[in-house]
């Protein structure tokens, strides 16, 4: 089989990358070892956020983002459950006040439509959290889809426009040629050849990027996510603590916890999160659980007697500088990186693809790639 260009991992960010591709005329081979959104894609919240970002290159990612995803939502035909619903974050006390309207002031700076709340617009906005907050902080921009939907929606789409999904294949193999470019791979289901490799195995791209010679800081950042038995509709927009973007920012093995709850068009509600770097250890910890659920009963005390339905795993893939990996690897010709958008992949995947099929078709690009190439981490001695 020969393709124009193999994307590896039917993630968010693979999808779009497939997506994106195809619409150009490309060939596109999507090879993933599972099924569509079986890894991390399948274990989120499907946030779309610029709440919890600081100014910089991931806020100026991220609002181009949900740009793209309103777009997807206005030209496919599938629900995948896209709703803007806005973001509130919550100050516990009054130090983390006086956070959050620095933080707020200084995204108002950056583009990002947000203000404080006063009692009464909170208690309107969300009647069921508890009387005893400090302070807190609307974020309209903030959005929702179901990541499962969506990159259904998003292969089904590429598929139409002649995509390949190799699905529960594995890759065996990558070959290059005698400049070391790439020219194709070997899976489980036989050879292919190809000019073009995208890497969008999440927190898998390290081990892809091995079969190239090449090492890749990525790391899996393991998750927990609580999801109750169906309710009335209590959460009325994703709602976090203000410490939750510190909780994003740090590079611990020790089990951070920060409260996120946000209601689904189904019922249930999702309670996270949590995040610590150990590996692919999927051992569901009860004791994160419990605080996972007693920092949601803080928030919102009516889900004191809710019943859990089940809790899950996953895995963000973690890059050491806390951004996403964008953009060609100059040893190796054909080979492109697309992953390290560790809690944040759903929101930035579709922008993250668009550029990337931006840069292999010599297109301009909607914004620039500097602060994500891969190249940024030779400094650091990380090429093999």
């Amino acid at each position: 089989m020969h393709v124009d260009a193999v994307v590896i991992g039917a993630g968010i960010v693979g999808a779009s990358c497939t997506f994106f591709l195809a619409q150009e005329g490309l060939k596109v081979a999507l090879v993933e070892r599972g099924g569509i959104a079986s890894g991390t894609s399948g274990s989120g919240e499907g946030n779309i956020l610029v709440s919890d970002k600081e100014p910089g290159a991931e806020l100026a990612l991220a609002q181009q983002g949900c740009l793209v995803w309103k777009r997807l939502a206005s030209i496919l035909p599938d629900d995948f459950e896209f709703e803007e619903k806005g973001g509130v974050v919550v100050a516990e006390t009054d130090e983390h006040l006086h956070a959050l309207t620095r933080r707020t002031s200084a995204l108002g700076g950056a583009g990002v439509t947000a203000h404080m709340l006063t009692s009464s617009e909170l208690r309107e906005l969300e009647p069921h959290l508890a009387h005893d907050l400090a302070g807190a902080a609307y974020f309209p921009q903030d959005a929702q889809v179901q990541p499962m939907l969506a990159c259904a929606a998003l292969v089904k789409h590429a598929r139409q426009h002649g995509a390949l999904l190799l699905d529960y294949t594995e890759v065996i193999a990558v070959e290059r040629d005698k400049q070391g470019a790439i020219c194709g791979m070997l899976t489980s289901k036989g050879p292919i050849t190809t000019p073009r490799l995208i890497n969008a195995a999440g927190p898998w791209s390290s081990q892809i990027s091995a079969l190239v010679g090449l090492d890749l800081p990525i790391q899996p950042r393991k998750g927990h996510v609580v999801v109750t038995e169906p309710l009335p509709r209590l959460v009325l927009h994703k709602v976090f603590e203000a410490s939750y973007s510190e909780t994003v920012n740090t590079s611990d093995t020790i089990p951070q916890v920060a409260s996120v709850v946000e209601g689904t068009k189904s019922g249930t509600i999702l309670l996270g999160s949590s995040r610590q770097l150990v590996g692919f250890d999927s051992t569901i910890e009860v004791p994160v659980v419990q605080a996972i659920v007693r920092r949601a009963v803080r928030y919102f005390p009516i889900l004191a007697h809710a019943h859990a339905l089940r809790t899950y795993v996953g895995f963000r893939p973690f890059a050491p500088d806390h951004l996403p990996v964008i953009g060609e690897e100059p040893d190796v010709p054909g080979y492109y990186i697309n992953t390290g958008h560790e809690g944040a992949g759903i929101g930035l995947g579709p922008i993250s693809g668009k550029l990337l099929s931006q840069l292999i078709l010599g297109q301009a690009l909607d914004m620039d790639l500097a602060p994500f190439l891969p190249t940024r981490f030779q400094k650091g001695g990380v090429r093999s």
